[in-house]
């Protein structure tokens, strides 16, 4: 791992025989609070799609653009990040307090390595907080004493599920998951996803390398994924490739299998 000093707080928590989720992500986005087998990973998905470390900075690129849109134009004040993974360059609270410095976010991810960097978060940020625990089990989320104190239920709440639902089988019940955060949340939040997509033979080639070597990354069609947000009215442009979404500067084709590679839209509940 780089030198963070985050081995030495959660060294003896940490699996080193076994990728993680947010450690190869960490690993293809160029961080350094990864491990050789993340990195393994990491190289073998690269091998696949070379620009998949694009793919990541695209999915970052849509976390900040819904951020800022739910905290500037819908006024979001709070946030719940699920699946958060480690932190970048600009994360949720980042954005949403940029816009607002009382906005308030809670990152959910159950890798002790993201728990350590959110003790650091929590020591400068008395609105951000961190809990360590499986958004599969959206109950014991809802119950975590950082949800408690910073999300107001009787208040919109922004949910984001960024990059996340497709290490979710379908057998886990991806979208009654997603319903039950919709759920305890009121009229006027939003909900953000995104996810791999399957766009043909490249995204297939992937699925096929993540699932061997993760065990997770499953790549769903535009329709399964739209089909998350069933339920909710699903904003324009509906659910397209990253770049697609709002961009801030015009797209021009054809996209790359980079750009192909996820897909997301976001959705407000009534």
């Amino acid at each position: 791992m780089g030198g963070t000093g985050t081995e030495n707080v959660v060294a003896e928590e940490i699996d080193t025989s076994r990728p993680s989720i947010a450690r190869v992500y960490d690993a293809v986005l160029g961080g350094k609070d990864n491990y050789e087998v993340d990195r393994v990973v990491a190289d073998e998905v690269k091998r696949t799609v070379p620009h998949i470390g694009d793919v990541g900075w695209f999915n970052r690129a849509l976390l900040g653009r819904a951020v800022r849109y739910l905290a500037a134009d819908v006024g979001i004040k709070q946030f719940i990040d699920l699946g958060a993974g480690l932190p970048t360059l600009e994360n949720t609270h980042h954005v949403a307090q940029r816009v607002n410095p009382e906005a308030r976010v809670v990152y959910v991810d159950n890798d002790p390595i993201v728990l350590a960097h959110g003790r650091a978060l929590l020591e400068e940020n008395e609105n951000t907080g961190v809990s360590s625990a499986d958004l599969r089990d959206p109950k014991a989320v809802l119950a975590e004493p950082a949800i408690k104190r910073l999300i107001n239920f009787d208040e919109p709440v922004g949910v984001l599920l960024i990059g996340i639902l497709h290490h979710l089988h379908d057998d886990e019940d991806p979208k009654g998951i997603v319903d039950a955060y919709m759920d305890a949340v009121p009229a006027g939040s939003h909900l953000v996803i995104t996810a791999f997509c399957d766009t043909g033979a490249e995204a297939q080639a992937v699925q096929e390398t993540m699932l061997d070597l993760l065990g997770t990354g499953r790549f769903r069609t535009t329709e399964e994924l739209t089909a998350y947000f069933d339920g909710y009215e699903l904003l324009e442009p509906g659910v397209v490739s990253l770049p697609l979404w709002r961009p801030d500067e015009p797209v021009e084709p054809p996209l790359s299998v980079a750009q192909r590679l996820m897909a997301g839209g976001l959705a407000r509940k009534n």
